[in-house]
């Protein structure tokens, strides 16, 4: 795969302004990402300014913390890929996960997705957060839902992406899904080290520098 379509240029700061976002657009479609990720409320500014291109939009929901109810999640999915939105990043409820409720977890999931259809559907685990065996019953909730990646993070948490956790997550879902390593990958080393371990898709904001 060429190296560009391995990165979804990110930009999910509260603080961003249309200006910021356009300019992600433009670097998007200069160095010919995968996608352009950011939050809902800029979908059609980043359709716009991605017209013409293969460069997808790409949205989160549940975001950040995923402690939202699943019905305020499966409406905010419908929303996203109504209005636009090719691929879908949504967080896990987290608390859930950890009262061993994975139930509750699975079927949230499957209910994205089915709001999504088709649109590809990515699984933030927040890792960081997470004990190996937790990560691991995460991935396997994500696989049994339906979901297209499993994410290490959202970026927001104690800290982003590490080899390890990839490395566990790729050898728990094997080649059903994908890997996707987000946060703290700065350098081409970071991620040439993420792909070796099997991340096929890298959530940045220094998309660029990557290059």
């Amino acid at each position: 795969m060429k190296r560009s379509k391995y990165i979804d240029h990110t930009l999910l700061k509260a603080d961003a302004t249309k200006e910021m976002i356009l300019k992600l657009c433009s670097e998007a479609k200069e160095y010919d990402f995968a996608s352009v990720c950011v939050n809902p409320c800029w979908i059609e500014t980043v359709k716009e300014a991605l017209a013409g291109s293969d460069v997808m939009t790409c949205v989160v929901i549940g975001f950040p913390l995923g402690a939202m109810t699943t019905a305020a999640k499966v409406f905010e999915a419908k929303d996203a890929v109504e209005r636009g939105a090719d691929e879908v990043d949504m967080v896990i409820n987290i608390g859930k996960l950890k009262d061993q409720d994975d139930a509750y977890v699975t079927e949230e999931i499957r209910a994205i997705k089915e709001a999504v259809g088709d649109h590809t559907l990515k699984v933030i685990i927040e890792a960081c957060l997470l004990s190996d065996e937790e990560k691991v019953r995460a991935c396997r909730d994500a696989e049994a839902a339906g979901a297209d990646f499993v994410k290490t993070s959202t970026g927001f948490s104690l800290h982003g992406a590490t080899i390890e956790d990839v490395r566990l997550m790729k050898e728990t879902v094997g080649d059903r899904l994908k890997v996707k390593a987000a946060g703290g990958v700065r350098t081409a080393e970071d991620m040439d080290h993420m792909i070796e371990v099997g991340a096929e898709r890298i959530g940045t904001s220094a998309g660029i520098k990557l290059m």
